[in-house]
């Protein structure tokens, strides 16, 4: 009879039908049959009533080789079901309801008389059912979908209950208190950080809420507890059996307790001064780094790194919306430094060596690659980006607080030499290809496919720079040119010459300036940040962006590669490097000169003789330069030039090559085809449409992706001066015409100025 008037109610409540019935009956139909002996302190065992005519026993449905239903598909079949339900058919039916409902009263679309007709069920099933005891009870984890079920009705109610009567409720927060501080007893401690958890969601999702007066009442009576319960569980024997499997009970409670750690920092924006549980993981990172070398399972490590590179990347409310100072400002700026110097001291190459990225890349559908997939070294790319990033933005951030040049330059070095390491020894080229990299273009290699990493950890490399240019001219007026050549040097050998990854970046994009666009047009990256510092150092340092753009295509071997070595031997040959770089003149060949990319790269190819440049022409050069700088295949997110502006620009656009990228079947097989001009002995000459292999099966692809001529033919001198001035330019006239327009979201004045100015600088250098 009961379950026959559950599946009305629950039509009812599907249908928007209003209750009839008084608020009684429906909470009588919701209220749960769990029996609890008394005096039973026991977490472990749940007391169901038996079934109506039977003797069907609760247990784990893993166990038993039940078939259970997911939440979706009981919601969608409840009301066609048979009269013929055991007692846990029932309760989900019963928490599907309360979910439900809960969902209903806090919409605003539905009936202000419906709305309160629900508050009253939750009113009498809180205060005479108990529901709230009845729902911690089913916490226990020996049921994972009752245990589910639970945790989200035990939150919807505390949430709501919160919302609407400002109230927190006693027995949960009773309940929390004791589960986090008998850690490591018997309470069902996963579904207490899981409604925990599901708690600050759900208050950082409401619109209308004060969320900050929410916050502070849900966590302040927490906050110790939590504290305390921070370093009991990450002071935890973590080596122990509990751990070995990734399903056990306390590697669930292990990843519910990181899933309660990246909430409390999205909370923290919303508070002025945040609280201690918003603090700790940056005061006391070491925790955590500690457990990530341990024999945790790899999903716990990954999430770890994971959540320390969202804690590198936090900014206070104001910084993220106004850029204005608040009172987070200053405790954040504390942490952040406390964080920094943390990972400073813990993370170098032997700890980065502990983390077990091979092999462990995933794949759709699969954990094995696709036959003809060629992954970057096996590794697993996201967890390889966050550990760099974490790393690099502690640097900026050590570097920006620090003023010893001394104390800067040391850390500085021996850390982004490790780093350079270890990015060489989980981003192997294949054997087809050369080994040498140049250092700068590790950057582009490690974080080109993930663009707001990418522009993350460019910025934070262009600060260090900017603050040790600082440094270094605060300590002498008047720099000679052989230390000038000196620190030009050191800047390519350390990987982070600022013109140098700004080029390397250009040419993995083929020059194409609607990319740049994009980035400048979308909010998910500090793409406008760091393009106009870097477009206000360019300004200052014209000369020595020149002088790389001709590196880039006259000598072999100018700047170095990453030394190869075993990690045991990295530090060693890491400081014999740094001292042959201090030694050596910008432009004098190292010890063991490589080239500074891979073969079949336009630029940074080998210097061939007079005989061959001779029979060159510059300007038919430039003209071939242009044609190679805008493949069609790198297409733009919106298509700018769409407009109902019947303004006609097509300025620029004779004479590019039309190159058209084409996706063979054939196991992934690169190739494009274009038609333009080909290099033939020497000479620029018109040649038919061919399609020119990109990749070879079973072979990595080069660092530049976009070459159109041939290793064994020169690059002329200023071709990428050309291409990259043209691209700026071109993004100039993008960004002026959708300004003209009313299209561009923000204003560009300052922008535009900056771009204005490096054309000027170029035709000084490109005369048409």
């Amino acid at each position: 009879m009961k379950i026959s008037l559950l599946q009305q109610m629950y039509k009812d409540v599907l249908g928007g039908i209003p209750l009839a019935k008084e608020s009684h009956h429906y909470s009588s139909l919701l209220n749960l049959s769990v029996e609890q002996p008394p005096g039973d302190e026991s977490w472990h065992q749940l007391h169901l009533p038996p079934p109506a005519g039977g003797s069907r026993s609760h247990q784990d449905p893993a166990v038993s080789g039940e078939v259970v239903p997911a939440a979706d598909d009981l919601s969608n079949s409840f009301a066609n079901m048979s009269s013929s339900f055991c007692p846990r058919e029932v309760m989900l039916l019963q928490l599907t309801l309360i979910n439900m409902m809960v969902a209903k009263a806090e919409a605003q679309e539905v009936e202000s008389s419906t709305r309160q007709k629900y508050c009253e069920i939750f009113a009498l099933l809180l205060k005479e059912a108990k529901i709230d005891s009845k729902l911690i009870w089913l916490l226990h984890p020996n049921d994972r979908l009752l245990s589910h079920m639970a945790s989200q009705s035990l939150a919807s109610l505390v949430h709501f209950q919160l919302k609407e009567e400002n109230a927190l409720n006693v027995t949960w927060l009773s309940f929390s208190v004791n589960a986090l501080l008998a850690f490591p007893g018997t309470a069902p401690l996963g579904g207490c950080l899981w409604t925990l958890t599901a708690l600050i969601k759900e208050t950082l999702k409401e619109a209308g809420l004060p969320k900050a007066g929410v916050l502070k009442k849900l966590l302040a009576p927490l906050d110790a507890v939590l504290e305390g319960f921070y370093n009991a569980i990450l002071f935890h024997h973590f080596d122990s059996h509990h751990y070995a499997s990734p399903y056990s009970e306390a590697t669930n409670n292990l990843i519910s307790f990181v899933d309660l750690l990246e909430a409390l920092l999205a909370s923290r924006t919303e508070l002025e001064i945040p609280l201690r549980c918003h603090r700790m993981l940056f005061l006391k990172v070491s925790y955590v780094l500690n457990l990530i070398s341990s024999s945790v399972p790899y999903v716990i490590k990954k999430k770890l790194i994971l959540l320390l590179k969202k804690c590198v990347l936090h900014k206070s409310r104001e910084d993220a919306r106004s850029g204005s100072v608040s009172l987070q400002t200053l405790p954040l700026s504390e942490d952040m430094l406390a964080l920094s110097n943390a990972v400073l001291q813990v993370v170098n190459l032997p700890w980065l060596n502990q983390i077990p990225l091979d092999d462990k890349s995933s794949h759709f559908g699969s954990s094995e690659p696709v036959p003809g997939d060629d992954t970057l070294g096996g590794s697993d790319q996201t967890v390889l980006r966050a550990l760099s990033l974490v790393l690099l933005k502690a640097l900026e951030c050590k570097i920006h607080h620090s003023a010893a040049k001394a104390e800067i330059k040391g850390d500085f070095e021996r850390s982004m030499s490790q780093l350079l390491v270890f990015w060489r020894s989980h981003l192997q080229p294949s054997p087809q290809s050369h080994p040498a990299v140049h250092h700068c273009e590790w950057l582009s290699l490690i974080f080109i496919e993930q663009d707001d990493d990418m522009w993350e950890a460019a910025k934070a490399l262009l600060l260090i720079y900017l603050k040790l240019d600082r440094l270094r001219h605060a300590t002498a007026d008047d720099l000679s040119q052989k230390e000038e050549d000196s620190w030009n040097f050191l800047t390519h050998a350390g990987g982070y010459n600022p013109h140098c990854i700004f080029l390397f970046f250009l040419e993995k994009i083929a020059f194409d300036s609607t990319v740049l666009l994009d980035f400048l047009i979308s909010s998910e990256t500090c793409f406008l940040e760091y393009l106009v510092r870097y477009l206000k150092l360019l300004g200052r340092e014209w000369h020595n962006f020149v002088d790389v753009c001709n590196h880039f295509a006259t000598k072999q071997g100018v700047f170095p590669s990453v030394a190869s070595a075993e990690p045991p031997l990295a530090e060693k040959q890491s400081r014999v490097t740094e001292q042959s770089l201090r030694n050596a003149p910008f432009g004098a060949e190292p010890p063991a000169p490589m080239s500074l990319a891979s073969p079949g790269c336009s630029g940074f190819t080998a210097e061939r003789g007079a005989n061959d440049a001779a029979g060159r022409n510059e300007s038919d050069s430039l003209r071939g330069a242009e044609s190679a700088a805008r493949p069609g295949s790198l297409r733009s997110l919106v298509s700018y030039d769409s407009s109902g502006d019947s303004e006609v620009e097509s300025e620029g656009e004779e004479g590019l090559v039309n190159t058209k990228r084409v996706l063979l079947n054939n196991g992934g097989e690169m190739r494009r085809r274009e038609t333009g001009c080909s290099d033939k002995d020497g000479k620029w000459d018109s040649c038919t449409p061919e399609v020119v292999p990109l990749k070879e099966e079973g072979s990595r692809p080069s660092s530049c992706w976009t070459c159109t001529t041939p290793l064994d033919n020169i690059i002329p001198l200023r071709i990428m001066l050309y291409k990259s001035t043209r691209c700026l330019e071109e993004l100039q006239k993008a960004v002026s015409r959708l300004q003209r327009r009313n299209l561009f979201p923000y204003n560009p004045t300052a922008l535009l100025k900056l771009l204005s100015y490096v054309e000027k600088m170029s035709k000084t250098v490109n005369p048409q």
